[in-house]
């Protein structure tokens, strides 16, 4: 599926790509990118950059694969440095994403640790700043996700480890990162379909998504008064590795994901990422704060 002049033939995206089924598979988390079938897509070969982000430092956690990965790629050619935090065991694919911001010609700084740790998020944070000599664009995208077909499955450990890595990363890097940010500068919570309509396999995740999405709205009237942006992207089923590396997902549901919606299909990561392009841009969404964007492929259904 990745090429990296691949733009799918002369049919608009929307259309163009990989429909289910798409073929079996099952990984240990929280897996490995390189070893998915179809790989996603990151490169967004017709994306045209417009030097929006010039000169700007971005930290984005989760960014070694997925949404992130992508958002990584597209903040570089926009002319950002970025530093990505991932889990040392997602190390092999972090490389691949510092190869690609490199060949956008910007800095890439890696970040391995738990972001269920606070120490690490206050650590992110202050190497980010000491490493790339500033911090613009804060994107909070690393999740936790394993999914439950019973209630009873839900474990207290679940649930914990998915509001620790979820919700209290995400305070605890605002946190560390606010007295870095300046007027103009913006901060980005990755939350999901799941956040605005529940889920009844996703409990925990869907549940700490929604804290997230209402954390957000709630800070953005004080970051505004500064001139900092808080939004939330809310994507919709999208081809990474969270979910085939999801424990309990029926390998049935990952071969027809994103078949209900009116797209049919899911998500690749590059047509996902020029939405956070968007709100980490001040003269793109100088007027958007405290915002959802959804990216759902039409699955906005808040019921």
């Amino acid at each position: 599926m990745q090429d990296d002049d691949d733009t799918r033939g002369s049919a608009p995206q929307v259309v163009s790509e990989p429909r289910p089924p798409y073929p079996g598979q099952r990984q240990r988390p929280p897996g490995h990118e390189g070893d998915m079938e179809p790989r996603p897509r990151y490169r967004a070969g017709r994306y045209r950059a417009a030097d929006k982000l010039r000169g700007k430092v971005a930290l984005i956690t989760g960014g070694d694969s997925g949404i992130g990965r992508a958002v990584a790629v597209l903040y570089a050619r926009e002319g950002a440095d970025v530093a990505i935090a991932y889990l040392p065991e997602e190390q092999e694919d972090a490389e691949e994403t510092r190869r690609a911001v490199e060949a956008e010609g910007r800095r890439c700084l890696l970040l391995p640790g738990d972001l269920a740790e606070a120490s690490f998020c206050h650590e992110a944070v202050e190497r980010t700043v000491r490493e790339l000599g500033d911090l613009n664009v804060l994107v909070n995208n690393a999740a936790h996700l394993n999914s439950q077909l019973d209630l009873s499955q839900l474990s207290f450990e679940d649930w914990d480890r998915s509001f620790k890595v979820n919700v209290y990363a995400y305070y605890h890097l605002v946190q560390a990162a606010r007295p870095h940010l300046e007027t103009g500068d913006a901060i980005i919570a990755t939350a999901s379909e799941e956040a605005l309509k529940g889920s009844d396999t996703m409990i925990d995740y869907a549940a700490a998504k929604a804290a997230l999405v209402n954390f957000t709205k709630s800070i953005a009237p004080h970051l505004a008064k500064d001139g900092i942006r808080a939004n939330v992207v809310a994507p919709g089923p999208t081809w990474t590795v969270l979910n085939v590396a999801d424990r309990n997902m029926p390998e049935e549901g990952l071969a027809r994901l994103g078949d209900e919606g009116p797209l049919g299909r899911v998500a690749q990561p590059e047509e996902v990422a020029p939405t956070y392009v968007y709100l980490a841009s001040d003269a793109d969404s100088s007027y958007t704060v405290g915002e959802i964007v959804a990216v759902t492929g039409g699955l906005t259904d808040t019921r």
